[in-house]
């Protein structure tokens, strides 16, 4: 009698090599993940370009500027006062030339000189990252439980409680980093006096700042993965996880959860960007070193070469966290390994 599971054998009698895995499945992930690097490689490249770009197209003369605000007066300069900041900073060269050494600095890691604080913009831009990327990684951690908690306790519940649940989702989404961070500091701060008013670096200065950036961003994500959530407790496998015993929340944070969060990642790649994009105004607001301190300060003493730092710098993480998200995918849902 064959056993229908044993292996089978060649004409010598030897076992078969056991089958190997279609080749056409490696190549769809080379290509895939090729596409995705050249993607990332062009939106570095566009970025740059757009900040070089904006340099060029400010009004006035750029070794001017430089001299003016090196020197704290806003004068007309003689050429001769100018000859050696052209010289330091290649301004008399053709634009496509200067454009190209930028571009060849950027590969070195060479984001220029500050023009206000005469030292190297990645040396300026290091001593304030650590900050910035703490508050940030707090913020998307505070982001995702207050997501998680709000919406396993409100989705899919009585109506009138899913009703609630999906308009404190759109209110927070909505809530200016601004005004939420004063509230927060007259409540928590001033009032009840449980944080420092004044972030600093501290612990406990860290909190308030990183719920700001925090609950609009819950919100946000909440919208989108509602109703993944609440689609997914209607699936079969949810009632025969039911039938099985589990207990309502069991089912909801083991079952229902991994097949709905998927939105709530995907928006996390843009999450990154839009809280470096708001640390300007809560580093600000709570007096706390970071970059977006840094960059206000460049903005308002017109210092080019930190602005443009800064601008590569948050591209830069926007996309090695969105190709993170891409790899993220296959472990939350292997089904797209074969996609």
């Amino acid at each position: 009698m064959t056993l229908t599971s044993a292996p089978e054998r060649d004409a010598a009698g030897g076992l078969e090599p056991p089958a190997a895995p279609p080749a056409g499945r490696g190549r769809g992930l080379v290509l895939r993940w090729g596409g995705r690097l050249l993607g990332a490689l062009v939106t570095l490249w566009g970025a740059a370009t757009v900040a070089f770009l904006a340099q060029l197209a400010l009004p006035g003369d750029r070794a001017t500027v430089i001299f003016n605000i090196r020197a704290g007066q806003a004068i007309e300069r003689t050429p001769e006062e100018l000859a050696s900041i052209n010289e330091q900073f290649g301004l008399q060269r053709p634009a496509w030339q200067q454009y190209v050494d930028f571009l060849g600095g950027l590969l070195r890691g060479d984001l220029g000189d500050s023009y206000q604080q005469f030292r190297p913009v990645a040396a300026l831009i290091a001593e304030q990252l650590p900050s910035t990327l703490a508050l940030t990684a707090l913020a998307l951690v505070f982001a995702w439980i207050i997501m998680v908690l709000w919406v396993t306790l409100t989705a899919g519940r009585a109506p009138w409680l899913r009703s609630v649940g999906a308009v404190i989702d759109t209110v927070a989404a909505g809530l200016p980093h601004y005004w939420l961070g004063i509230l927060l500091l007259v409540v928590f701060a001033a009032g009840l006096g449980w944080f420092p008013v004044i972030s600093g670096d501290k612990p406990a200065g860290i909190v308030l700042p990183a719920l700001t950036l925090a609950i609009p961003l819950a919100g946000f994500m909440g919208q989108s993965t509602r109703t993944e959530y609440e689609n997914t407790l209607k699936q079969p496998f949810v009632t025969t996880a039911r039938l099985r015993g589990l207990s309502d929340t069991s089912v909801r944070l083991r079952h229902v959860l991994r097949h709905a969060m998927l939105p709530a990642v995907t928006l996390s790649g843009w999450a990154v960007g839009a809280t470096l994009s708001g640390a300007v105004v809560v580093e600000a607001l709570f007096s706390r070193r970071g970059v977006g301190s840094l960059l206000v300060t460049a903005v308002n003493q017109q210092d080019l070469p930190v602005v443009t730092g800064v601008v590569i710098l948050t591209a830069a993480i926007y996309v090695l966290v969105n190709l993170a998200v891409d790899a993220a995918y296959s472990l939350i849902d292997p089904r797209l390994k074969a996609s």
